[in-house]
């Protein structure tokens, strides 16, 4: 009775700080009435550019002054990044805007910044190319808050316009307004617990209203005459001639007011852990097509896989009940009653088909005259041939290692979002738990690795555990740093800083190539290969030719169609989150799983033959072809991305994504595939 009462007690327990975990690492900020709330900076970005930009580096941004300071914060202090963070091209830093908790200020001035005429060229380039800021206050990103059709609910939009184009109604040059006013609002709501009973405050929600308000007509304090008055915005005009044409030659330097108003309102119904369902309204709103797409993706999966099982059941079965019955019971190998061929070939049969047929157990003797053809048909015929090395496996093994850390890799962001570890608070979250998962399985990596390269035939294991530890990583660092080189000559924050490359560089060399030597020796020399049920022939069999569905390339495209077709459509909502709405806050797990599923009926249905090694692989991975196929149409159809660095950026990235989630896929089916030939051939193995 006592022992339940505390189990009982304990699960209590564990569960009310499961529901207090939120933000791994941190606990509910609150903040009393008064209190300082500091507002960082972050970054700007585009739907038509993959470049970002630091907004402290904007030509016509205010520079923190260093002289306000918010708790432990001082503005202009850059905030220390996690490595998914500044991959992300994040460049967070403490601002100059002043807010306290509850307290409303219509009118504050910031400052006012002057720019010369190269600045004002860029900031039309900005505004032009349609590009948003994002701030932050409390973990949270500014947001420009909507309503659904309906009028039911708000949603936010992560990000605020930094200026507008307005087009010349007689065909001229364009006019550009700066937004140079923000109204935010910080939503709040009382905090739970016993820091509610002391009056104090959670923040549920961050909008931020912009506002382009000309310079013209203010006070000494630097304050609009009428904050609410925007009928003259803030030109990106410096000068002009008689004509009204501006006149480059003069000097244009355009000085700019900020200024800012903060409201704080309460949200009595918001409750702080979900504050971020705000930011996902919208996908909501599709959830219907998200879980059609799912459910039509299962069914479609689980019939395919009923048909191919039963097909496959019936066809393995007879034909083992038959070999048992009719064949190997009566044809043992006997080597009393072997013998030798005089000629490899014999009359009427010029691939010696014959003697293979005899062959079987490899060794080059022939069984008794009793054994014909019609002993041994059908997918028993090259028994003696799927095992055999393929060619280039010096090549399989490293990417099959390689996968394997990928998976495990991938796995593991499944299970840790599912829990809500990784979530949208956890900013640049993904990238930096991914990064250590995967030095991390450098261990399955080279144990994988090193076993099928044994398996092989293989001599020199420490070359393997080279080439599988630099696979992967050398591919995605010789890529990120050529394409550094294009980033950094565009001054964007996305270009990583040489102490990242470093740290980089440092991890791979102290941290995954030794777990990848560990991983290796002992799967080469402790655990050995796979032993395998048939022993291979000397001499390959002669396969007659298949049907041209039946060939290697058009059965690769084929089997890849099946998964993509049936992910498309939940492809279209991660592509629209990561180039559209540019927040990569996609958290639809249920599409990992019927991933997982339409894998697996991939996997079965891999025809095979004594080529099944890299046929496997291949076909498993094959999906990521049409991927990209559809990544390329997407970019022509749907994204307005302009110019030769952002393309480049788009394209080399999503090659970069389809190449690993092929090669995840291609070991998957690589795996099942093995599993599956050794499961059915070890059922006639010979005496």
């Amino acid at each position: 009775m006592h022992s339940d009462v505390r189990r009982g007690a304990v699960l209590c327990t564990l569960l009310t700080l499961a529901q207090a975990f939120y933000i791994p690492g941190y606990s509910i900020k609150t903040y009393r009435d008064g209190e300082p709330i500091p507002l960082f900076v972050n970054k700007v970005y585009s739907d038509n550019s993959e470049l970002q930009y630091a907004y402290t580096e904007l030509p016509f941004t205010c520079p923190p002054t260093g002289r306000i300071r918010t708790g432990r914060f001082t503005s202009g202090t850059s905030i220390s990044l996690n490595l998914g963070q500044v991959l992300r091209g994040d460049r967070i830093t403490v601002s100059d805007y002043e807010l306290a908790m509850g307290s409303d200020d219509e009118a504050r001035y910031l400052c006012s910044h002057t720019i010369d005429a190269d600045g004002l060229k860029r900031s039309k380039q900005l505004i032009r190319e349609g590009y948003m800021a994002e701030w932050i206050v409390d973990n949270l990103p500014g947001a420009t808050s909507f309503q659904t059709l309906d009028k039911s609910r708000k949603y936010y939009a992560a990000g605020f316009k930094i200026g507008e184009e307005v087009p010349s109604p007689h065909g001229g040059e364009s006019t550009y307004f700066l937004n140079n006013h923000v109204t935010l609002v910080i939503r709040y709501h009382q905090a739970p617990g016993k820091d509610g009973a002391k009056g104090k405050k959670v923040i549920v929600g961050f909008e931020v209203f912009p506002k382009s308000i000309s310079a013209s007509n203010r006070t000494e304090d630097g304050l609009p005459a009428n904050i609410q008055d925007a009928s003259l915005g803030m030109a990106l005009v410096p000068a002009s001639n008689s004509t009204g044409e501006m006149d480059v030659s003069e000097a244009a330097d355009l000085t700019i007011p900020y200024t800012y108003s903060v409201y704080f309102r309460e949200e009595a119904k918001l409750e702080w852990q979900n504050r971020w369902d705000m930011y996902f309204v919208a996908q909501d709103d599709s959830s219907n097509v998200h879980w059609l797409a799912i459910i039509n993706s299962l069914v479609i999966s689980g019939l395919l896989t009923a048909v191919v099982a039963v097909i496959l059941t019936r066809t393995v079965r007879g034909d083992i009940k038959g070999f048992k019955d009719g064949g190997l019971d009566e044809v043992k190998i006997n080597p009393k009653r072997t013998r030798k061929p005089k000629s490899p070939r014999r009359s009427g049969d010029e691939n010696g088909l014959l003697e293979q047929l005899g062959d079987l157990d490899g060794d080059g003797d022939i069984t008794s005259d009793e054994e014909t053809l019609d002993d041994i048909t059908g997918w028993k015929l090259i028994h003696g041939d799927v095992f055999r090395p393929p060619a280039r496996g010096e090549l399989l093994a490293p990417l099959v290692g390689s996968g394997t850390q990928l998976l495990f890799m991938a796995t593991g962001l499944l299970i840790l979002s599912a829990f809500g570890v990784l979530n949208p608070s956890f900013r640049g979250g993904y990238i930096s738990v991914g990064a250590g998962l995967f030095v991390t399985a450098g261990l399955f990596s080279g144990y994988f690795s090193s076993r099928v390269y044994k398996i092989f035939g293989g001599k020199v294991w420490r070359s393997n555990v080279l080439v599988t530890a630099s696979l992967v990583p050398g591919l995605l660092f010789a890529t990120v740093f050529v394409l550094n080189l294009f980033v950094w000559m565009q001054a964007s924050s996305t270009a990583l800083p040489f102490g990242t490359l470093v740290a980089l560089v440092a991890l791979w060399l102290f941290i995954q190539l030794p777990l990848v030597y560990i991983g290796g020796w002992y799967g080469y020399n402790m655990a050995g290969s796979w032993s395998h049920p048939i022993k291979a022939n000397a001499i390959p069999r002669q396969i007659p030719a298949h049907s041209w569905y039946f060939k290697d390339f058009q059965t690769i495209l084929l089997a890849g169609f099946v998964p993509f077709a049936v992910i498309f459509v939940e492809l279209m909502f991660v592509f629209q989150s990561l180039w559209v709405d540019k927040s990569g806050y996609y958290y639809v797990f249920g599409f990992m799983g019927a991933v997982s599923v339409i894998l697996a009926v991939t996997v079965v249905e891999v025809t095979i033959n004594y080529h099944w090694w890299w046929r496997s692989f291949l076909v498993g991975g094959s999906s990521s072809v049409w991927i990209f196929a559809y990544l390329v149409w997407y970019f022509f159809t749907n994204l307005h991305v302009t110019g030769f660095v952002s393309s480049l950026l788009f394209f080399c990235h999503g090659f970069l994504a389809c190449a690993l989630y092929g090669l995840l896929t291609g070991t998957v089916g690589f795996l099942a595939a093995y599993a599956f030939v050794r499961r059915i051939y070890g059922s006639i193995k010979a005496d």
